[in-house]
């Protein structure tokens, strides 16, 4: 006899129910049972063998300040695009990564919790989008790392790391910011993690065209005529 785990249910506690329920509907979930009352709401969802519940209490529970990340498996992305495009939320296409083979997509549900989601159906080479997001933006990752290669800035090793804590073997390569002042050095592959999964990072390049230089470039010359 079994005695070890049977079913789980993933819990997401949310500000507003019902919205959170029809977002979520965009991805095959059904709702099956909802109740609650004056200080809390929850639903039940089901999409096949799959289920999610939704629960909204008030006061809201202080939860941790990142967002939760979400990865579902969906059988047609283009219809999954279309279908949150309708309903005006916005995807960002992620590429076509090993894992999902037909293609890979993020975007926020009505709390900020970041969902990432994918088809493990192959598409032809011919179907996919010419230069989608993840692409591009490994174009300027590594746009990037060219340039602390030619100055010699980066540490010996990546400072991400794996999902729990483990070390990074791989050389830093590119140089990580965001807009409270933290920084960190990665490598390719986690500096490309970083940017879909860190709120608010952006690649800090390493070049002399940044911001310093801009606003250099703005003070008058001596001798120049101010301009009007």
């Amino acid at each position: 006899m079994h005695d070890g785990v049977q079913a789980q249910v993933p819990v997401l506690y949310v500000a507003d129910a019902e919205a959170a329920r029809r977002f979520y509907e965009l991805f095959g979930y059904s709702e099956l049972r909802a109740g609650g009352d004056g200080e809390s709401h929850w639903s039940y969802l089901q999409c096949g063998q799959l289920t999610l519940l939704l629960a909204a209490i008030t006061p809201r529970l202080v939860t941790v300040e990142l967002p939760l990340l979400i990865y579902l498996y969906v059988d047609d992305l283009a219809a999954t695009i279309d279908r949150l495009t309708v309903a005006g939320c916005p995807v960002e296409r992620a590429g076509h990564p090993e894992h999902a083979p037909g293609g890979e997509c993020r975007t926020t549900d009505p709390d900020g919790n970041v969902v990432l989601f994918g088809q493990r159906r192959a598409v032809p080479e011919q179907a996919r989008a010419g230069q989608d997001g993840a692409e591009a933006r490994f174009s300027l990752i590594r746009e990037a790392a060219e340039a602390v290669s030619r100055r010699d800035g980066a540490p010996t090793h990546c400072q991400v790391g794996g999902p729990r804590g483990a070390a990074c073997p791989e050389p830093a390569e590119v140089k990580l910011a965001d807009s409270w002042g933290d920084t960190v050095w990665g490598c390719m592959t986690h500096a490309d993690e970083t940017l879909i999964n860190a709120r608010g990072a952006f690649l800090a390049t390493e070049d002399r065209l940044g911001l310093a230089a801009f606003l250099r470039n703005r003070q008058a010359q001596p001798g120049a005529a101010a301009q009007v």
